[in-house]
């Protein structure tokens, strides 16, 4: 992505991890999909890579995934950098469609239509990932993202030692963590001329927002 190759990041080595049932990462059955696994498998990544102490980054579902494995794994995490992550349960715009249905329904016919309407809707990046991705994965991390859980992502966020920043893209604004944030000594940046999908839309003001945050992280 263009974003990972920027010149101000020309100096970090950049490892992009597409999450089990992703992408290309493997599919296993015996897998169940929760964003605590995950945190964990991408912990355990990390370690096998011999990487610790690295800033992290986590964009929508991936960011609540980054907050749960700085919670659990602080050795591995200098800063954490949150991209419009989910702070807290509820379904959000694409979750909320998925688990509008059961499992099985999702499986054997959603699925598809999704793929379809996220595609014909002009969210192609959305759709892609759709494609890309395992269903009962995509079903199974959905329900997992809106569940409750004490405490929350927010919670976790909030009360971490760590250099922490949360990025918006600026069309996603007004949104009051804009301002919350701040008060529990988190940085925020905001991507200029960017929705949700903020490393698409603006691929060089997201890696500028990136580099500035960590080159200049809050005191803490």
């Amino acid at each position: 992505p263009p974003a990972a190759h920027h010149p101000r990041l020309r100096d970090h080595r950049c490892l992009l991890i597409d999450l089990l049932g992703y992408g290309y990462s493997d599919r296993p059955a015996s897998f169940d999909y929760t964003m605590e696994s995950q945190a964990t498998a991408v912990g355990m990544l990390l370690d096998q890579l011999g990487v610790g102490q690295c800033v992290v980054i986590g964009h929508s579902m991936g960011g609540s995934i980054a907050i749960l494995l700085a919670d659990s794994r602080p050795d591995l995490v200098s800063h954490l950098i949150v991209a419009e992550g989910n702070l807290d349960s509820g379904p959000g715009f694409v979750s909320g469609r998925i688990v509008a249905v059961s499992e099985q329904v999702f499986l054997e016919r959603k699925y598809t239509e999704f793929y379809q309407q996220m595609h014909a809707a002009g969210y192609h990046d959305y759709a892609g990932t759709v494609r890309s991705s395992d269903p009962r994965c995509l079903y199974r991390s959905a329900v997992s993202l809106i569940a409750d859980r004490s405490p929350s992502y927010r919670e976790r966020f909030y009360r971490m030692d760590m250099p922490r920043t949360f990025i918006f893209g600026e069309k996603t604004l007004p949104d009051a963590d804009e301002h919350a944030l701040p008060q529990a000594g988190i940085d925020v940046f905001i991507v200029p001329n960017a929705g949700h999908d903020m490393m698409g839309d603006n691929p060089d003001g997201f890696s500028t927002a990136v580099a500035d945050a960590i080159a200049h992280p809050a005191a803490h």
